[in-house]
């Protein structure tokens, strides 16, 4: 029988592409989902938040063979996007990856979900029976995984096609809480008499991953942005309209946007010095990591309000005494992150400043602590802090049979072991070995680089490796 090949995996990646599916408005990707089960005639559940799980009977003559879960999430992180509710993902491929133009690609977790769904729609594949379950939310808080009904899954040994590191099998991730801090504002009138207004816009770093690539050493827009403000602050008579810094909760902010004004006098000499003097210090801080970086500061319309300047000091001292980056790495987990702080959002709102953390460890314990550090720092200056979402670490048992069936597979289709590691991202495999009692997780996937950045891209033959791979599992499992 000729083997079934990845041409439907991307035909589906396609279709998943023209659907917006930001993080709490997957409605229409639920639909999608509903509706492909509904044309091959498999039964399906939706949950109150959007949670959907198709189930398909196994191939005929391997009905007492334990059911396998396949897991994907349905949700995207949206960076680039003018209109992430309404835009679609141009994707493309260039020199054997595929990316897209000028947001990211959805690649993280759509190509996993693709891969799920073809498999559902293929009768020639060979496996036991199946629960595909799609979560939602799982990029901003991972709502939908934790909030899952006891009775939604039958199956105990779970495939989780979401992940990027193709020659792993992921065996465990950090923990993580996200914290949106609201500090107090009434903003005042805009200064009269003789001022000049400007916008700092800082843009071009690399952005990414808050969990995989908070290690590289990259810059987060968060820093340049406490920088100048700091250096305007202490030089000249001037005044913050807004604040904008970071595109989402669990990506490094790559972009940050200022709108300022400073006496008349004082305007020449503040644009030149502060522009200057800011792109010199990126490219020496950053040129290795962040070579596109830049500083610029141009004419922009006058504001109605700026914030005022008890709000503005408060927010630097709460940013000075919040880490950013990585806090402590294991030394039980070679070259591994445990625990790390992301500045994700800083945005001016109509009464507050809101200022978005995320906060993971492999150590449950002490992400409890470093979140309660971080909302202390801002209470002490009058700030509220809500927890928006806790998500256990979790650690499989390297040598579960499993594990070693998965290992196996890969060494057999495609002639290497890959490692067995754990991983500083969040995963929901936390809240499903929580929920569902004697569940096993391996986690893999083909090769994405840079989610969560305009620079996401996946490489093409990893998909078909681990195409192949999951045709093979599923076959043994069987």
């Amino acid at each position: 029988m000729k083997q079934p090949t990845t041409e439907r995996v991307l035909s589906i990646f396609s279709e998943l592409n023209q659907i917006p599916r930001p993080s709490h408005h997957e409605e229409r990707v639920a639909d999608y989902l509903c509706r492909f089960a509904e044309r091959l005639g498999l039964d399906y559940e939706r949950d109150e938040q959007n949670c959907v799980v198709i189930r398909k009977p196994a191939t005929a003559g391997h009905e007492q063979a334990e059911p396998i879960v396949l897991l994907n999430h349905m949700d995207m992180v949206c960076v680039g996007m003018a209109n992430p509710l309404a835009d679609p993902v141009h994707a493309y491929v260039e020199d054997g990856w595929m990316k897209a133009h000028g947001t990211s690609l959805g690649a993280d977790n759509g190509i996993g979900l693709s891969m799920a769904l073809a498999v559902l729609e293929d009768d020639s594949i060979v496996h036991p029976a199946l629960e595909v379950m799609t979560t939602t939310n799982e990029e901003d808080g991972m709502s939908g995984a934790a909030n899952l009904s006891a009775d939604f899954l039958k199956g105990r040994k779970v495939i989780n096609l979401d992940s990027e590191d193709y020659d792993t099998i992921t065996t465990g991730a950090a923990g993580a809480t996200l914290q949106l801090h609201r500090l107090p504002m009434t903003p005042q009138p805009a200064p009269g008499g003789k001022h000049r207004w400007y916008r700092i816009s800082i843009g071009g770093g690399l952005g990414g991953h808050s969990g995989v690539d908070i290690n590289k050493g990259r810059c987060s827009a968060v820093i340049p942005a406490w920088a100048v403000l700091a250096a305007i602050l202490n030089d000249y008579d001037c005044q913050v309209a807004s604040i904008h810094v970071g595109e989402a909760n669990a990506s490094i902010a790559s972009t940050a946007e200022l709108v300022v004004c400073v006496p008349s006098g004082e305007a020449s000499e503040f644009v030149k010095a502060q522009q200057e003097s800011m792109n010199e210090w990126l490219h020496e801080e950053y040129g290795q990591t962040d070579p596109n970086i830049r500083c610029t500061i141009e004419k922009c319309t006058p504001q109605d309000t700026v914030i005022p300047d008890e709000t503005l000091e408060a927010l630097m001292n709460c940013l000075e005494q919040t880490p950013q980056g990585v806090v402590k790495m294991s030394q039980t987990m070679q070259d591994t992150v445990e625990t790390s702080n992301n500045v994700g959002r800083i945005s001016t709102e109509s009464d507050h400043i809101l200022i978005s953390t995320h906060t993971r460890s492999f150590i449950d314990a002490d992400m409890a602590q470093l979140s309660q550090d971080i909302a202390n720092t801002f209470a002490a200056y009058g700030a509220t802090s809500e927890t928006i979402m806790t998500a256990p670490a979790w650690q499989e048992d390297q040598h579960s049979p499993f594990l070693g069936l998965t290992s196996d597979t890969f060494f057999d289709v495609l002639g290497w072991r890959p490692r067995m590691v754990a991983m500083h991202f969040v995963l929901e495999a936390g809240f499903f070995v929580q929920k569902y009692t004697g569940i096993q997780m391996a986690s893999i996937g083909p090769r994405i680089v840079e989610p969560h950045s305009t620079s996401e891209r996946i490489e093409m033959k990893t998909i078909d490796d681990i195409w192949q791979v999951l045709i093979e599992m599923l076959k043994r499992l069987a």
